[in-house]
């Protein structure tokens, strides 16, 4: 067995035990193995394993592995996750090759994304972006507003609202990781009481990803605990 593939045993029991310690089901969380900076390989040893959703942050790194995938032998089809920052002259790659989007958070956007995504996919599938600790330098809509983004990009064509995504501020404590997952549980429960078609809650990496199971994670976006430390040094 490869490292990868003991990885992604150890990672998938963890979320296992942290669904029951929270009465959930494991199969209502969804594991996206994070490979961004890791080569097409690694992906491949992950697919060998079991694995099937991949989550990506930099656009043409995740095009070419995309690619590089999808033309070797015996890989099945895969489902790819944009999560990273999106550029207004990057939202045709993304709108071409992707199939979820987790980090939209301005409604021009949405629009790009869903004027450049072809007839002949399925609709992609998005999350909205939050920005629940209101910092200046994150990325992300305020709470405030995301109810209003919400109904613009559920109601574009091309495109299916899904549900909305955070990255909190890292901390240690358990009660204080569950304490920022819940601002996003909140919001996503009171956009649903308003009338808002939503069903997912993408929250929780490697190392919070018990306390976001906790307070109702149906993704998390898992990385260094599968693939290992990454280099961002790499060319």
């Amino acid at each position: 067995m490869s490292t990868i593939a003991h990885n992604l045993q150890v990672v998938t029991e963890a979320i296992n035990v942290a669904a029951r310690e929270a009465r959930r089901t494991p199969n209502e969380v969804q594991l996206l193995a994070v490979s961004k900076t890791f080569p097409a390989q690694a992906v491949f040893e992950a697919v060998l394993a079991g694995q099937r959703a991949f989550g990506e942050n930099y656009v043409q790194e995740g095009v070419d592995k995309i690619h590089e995938l999808a033309k070797m032998r015996g890989c099945t089809p895969l489902e790819w996750h944009f999560i990273g920052p999106i550029q207004s002259n990057k939202t045709r790659l993304i709108a071409e090759n992707f199939d979820w989007v987790h980090t939209i958070e301005r409604e021009k956007i949405a629009q790009r994304l869903s004027e450049q995504r072809p007839q002949g996919l399925h609709p992609m599938q998005v999350c909205i972006q939050v920005n629940t600790s209101g910092e200046a330098s994150k990325s992300g809509v305020l709470p405030a507003d995301a109810a209003a983004l919400a109904r613009t990009v559920a109601a574009l064509p091309r495109l299916v609202l899904r549900g909305l995504m955070s990255i909190p501020e890292p901390e240690d404590d358990f009660d204080k990781q569950r304490a920022a997952f819940r601002v996003l549980r909140e919001l996503h429960d009171q956009l649903r009481a308003e009338g808002i078609a939503l069903d997912t809650l993408s929250m929780g990496m490697s190392a919070d990803m018990r306390a976001a199971i906790h307070e109702g994670a149906t993704i998390v976006r898992i990385g260094s605990a599968i693939f290992g430390a990454r280099d961002f040094n790499k060319g």
